[in-house]
């Protein structure tokens, strides 16, 4: 293998962009195809990797392409599935590569037959997905030839909303849904998720739709979390596969790739001022730069009232329209009350006014990092009170709908409260 061919989709179809020619496992340059360099409607696949006609350096390409890859034990698990190194980016990436997070798509051939089919899974088989865990994702991540970033055990399933039936993705075809495990997490950890997601929604925050998956399995770790992927759209879409419309993709790339930090950065340290180089991003790519700027601040303030210290920078991304001439901030995602495992870490992964630790972090913290950012400070405030004047509410709604659900929600709600930045606020 000498050579990886980069596809995009780009309104529906597949375009030949580029090619990462490879000199040894940690030396690779990517470099735009020619034809697609000189075509008009030519866009970069990333703020990190503009137009040009020179190759980009190995550290580049790596802090792209390698942040398309899962993390933690799923990578070393598929890395045992392909029998290749796990160090080895370009070797996974390439067994992975068919369906990736967004519109990219890596093979080795300079030829992407667009062949695909779906396979039904039987109740029995999602009961597996649940129980046991990342082993059988990365299992199933590694057959349907799709990479996911992340360490949680998840993999893309395809979800026929008519009969509530569920299909693993083969060849090319594109996932609808991201599904994650419970049990290989933390305790509670999909009610967690769907509660504060519930939360965020209520608050006016853009998440995507999402619910939980009860399998026949007697625990209450036996359940899985379905997340819309909002980078597929069946909308318009005129494929079809035995009656299953057949999604677009949508480009979409994280803040770690678009701001050219490795994944193993992404967890700011050091006063790196990754909030306001994600701000900056923003200000100069996006196509609303004004509304993506507040949006993204809500996003902020809401993490760190429900002490959400995971909020690195893979889990915020920047969405592409079809056509990738517009860039907006992608709806929120992997949102998690940390705060609330003991385990966890009470830093946050991104600085607020060079501040990490939630209990360090005030209101006055929030009005010195609005100036940091580049936002009024006047109207950053009035979203930073009124998310706190309506916090409650829409964590008490949250709660209301999961217990009808028959989830029990009231233990992880009592420990927001008082472990998140809530808390400290009230």
């Amino acid at each position: 293998m000498d050579k990886l061919y980069i596809y995009v989709e780009i309104k529906g179809e597949k375009r030949l962009v580029g090619n990462i020619s490879i000199i040894s496992s940690d030396n690779a340059e990517f470099s735009y195809d020619e034809e697609y360099l000189h075509s008009q409607d030519a866009r970069p696949i990333s703020i990190s990797l503009p137009l040009e006609e020179k190759s980009f350096d190995a550290q580049k390409t790596r802090n792209f392409f390698e942040g398309l890859l899962p993390e933690g034990f799923t990578r070393r698990c598929v890395a045992s599935w392909l029998h290749k190194d796990e160090t080895d980016y370009l070797a996974i990436l390439s067994g992975l590569g068919r369906e990736c997070l967004g519109a990219i798509s890596v093979v080795e051939e300079n030829n992407i037959a667009d062949t695909f089919s779906y396979k039904k899974m039987t109740e029995e088989e999602v009961q597996k997905l649940a129980q046991e865990g990342a082993t059988e994702s990365a299992e199933l991540v590694t057959r349907a030839h799709l990479s996911l970033t992340g360490a949680s055990g998840k993999v893309g399933l395809y979800y026929d909303e008519s009969d509530n039936s569920w299909y693993l993705p083969l060849g090319t075809a594109p996932s609808t849904h991201i599904v994650k495990q419970s049990h290989v997490r933390l305790k509670h950890i999909v009610a967690n998720e769907r509660l504060c997601l519930l939360t965020a929604k209520n608050l006016g925050i853009d998440v995507p739709d999402s619910f939980i998956i009860k399998t026949s399995g007697r625990n209450e770790e036996d359940v899985l979390f379905a997340t819309a992927r909002y980078d597929r759209k069946r909308i318009d879409s005129p494929k079809e596969w035995k009656g299953l419309k057949i999604p677009y993709r949508l480009h979409q790339e994280d803040f770690s790739q678009a701001l050219g930090i490795p994944a193993s950065k992404k967890y700011e340290h050091n006063n790196e001022n990754y909030l306001q180089k994600m701000f900056s991003l923003l200000r100069n790519y996006s196509a609303s730069p004004i509304e993506d700027q507040l949006k993204l601040w809500d996003i902020c303030i809401f993490n760190y009232l429900i002490g959400n210290t995971d909020n690195h920078v893979k889990n915020l991304s920047l969405l592409y329209s079809d056509d990738l001439k517009k860039i907006r901030l992608a709806p929120a995602y992997d949102i998690v009350s940390t705060i609330i495992y003991e385990e966890s870490t009470d830093n946050m992964s991104v600085s607020i006014d060079g501040l990490y630790r939630l209990c360090d972090i005030s209101r006055e913290s929030f009005k010195r990092e609005a100036h940091k950012v580049g936002i009024g400070q006047s109207i950053a405030m009035k979203h930073f009170d009124d998310m706190i004047n309506q916090f409650g509410t829409a964590l008490d709604l949250a709660c209301e709908m999961l217990k009808k659900q028959g989830f029990e929600v009231d233990s992880i709600r009592k420990m927001i409260l008082s472990r998140g930045g809530i808390h400290y606020n009230c």
